[in-house]
């Protein structure tokens, strides 16, 4: 990866920041996109601590032409090898909660599909007519199939699923891999925040490793841990009401996102 320009949105904390140090010990050069001023630059500062070139963009990913401009501005640096389209948050059920926060719910699908538009598109017109480098769309396994105690969230990640299959087959022609990116449970202030049972949770570092290294290898889809990937493609082809019976008798507290929809 040495080398490479990597633009990274939600870069200032979670597995956008673990990803960031990881391209930066690579010797990448860096685009990182995040909110919080504060907390970005600490990012960017444990990055250029490892010797890496950063850039940093305060930007909101819900901004469409705040985005369109910053992404264009970090194409002018030099030309873009990596999108990671990262930032997301995740809503949900507390325990006897019927009813997602609507707005909360609507701030929770502005944010990851949304935003996720927001970053792929003004890259892809420059990435095409240079006809090399690689989008990747960070969803869930929440995305593959729909979870009784976070309903916006798994709804959010199902549709950047679809988006990332569709885009991979409309930009291979032009050079552009296309990457879906599926975690489980990975250590980050988001999951610290859902009281559920976690199998298989790794580590931000270990998860921006097996990105890394996944990216590397070109694969279309970067699936981990491997054991609930399959599980839960195959529990897609059960009946759908002895899933949601057996998913029941799991608890699980999700709190609901502190982002409200936008007025």
């Amino acid at each position: 990866m040495s080398g490479k320009h990597v633009l990274i949105t939600g870069a200032s904390s979670g597995i956008g920041r673990a990803l960031a140090l990881r391209h930066a010990q690579d010797g990448a050069r860096l685009s990182l996109f995040g909110r919080d001023e504060a907390r970005l630059e600490a990012s960017a500062k444990a990055c250029r601590d490892k010797g890496a070139d950063v850039a940093s963009f305060v930007v909101d990913v819900q901004d469409r032409a705040g985005m369109a401009k910053a992404v264009a501005d970090a194409v002018a640096l030099a030309p873009l090898d990596i999108v990671y389209a990262n930032a997301g948050v995740a809503t949900g059920l507390s325990t006897g909660q019927i009813l997602e926060d609507p707005e909360a719910v609507r701030a929770t699908l502005a944010i990851n599909v949304i935003g996720v538009l927001n970053t792929v598109e003004p890259a892809i017109p420059a990435m095409t007519k240079r006809g090399s480098g690689a989008i990747a769309i960070v969803g869930s396994m929440a995305g593959v199939r729909g979870l009784p105690f976070s309903p916006a969230y798994c709804a959010s990640k199902a549709a950047v699923y679809s988006y990332a299959e569709s885009l991979r087959g409309v930009l291979a022609p032009h050079g552009v891999d296309v990457c879906m990116i599926v975690p489980g449970f990975v250590a980050t202030p988001m999951a610290a925040a859902t009281k559920s049972w976690q199998p298989g949770k790794i580590s931000d570092t270990e998860a921006a490793d097996i990105i890394a290294n996944g990216l590397e290898r070109r694969k279309p889809v970067i699936a981990f841990p491997l054991f609930m990937w399959c599980a839960l493609r195959f529990i897609t082809f059960l009946p759908p009401r002895w899933v949601d019976a057996v998913m029941l008798r799991f608890s699980a507290d999700v709190p609901s996102t502190k982002e409200k929809e936008a007025v």
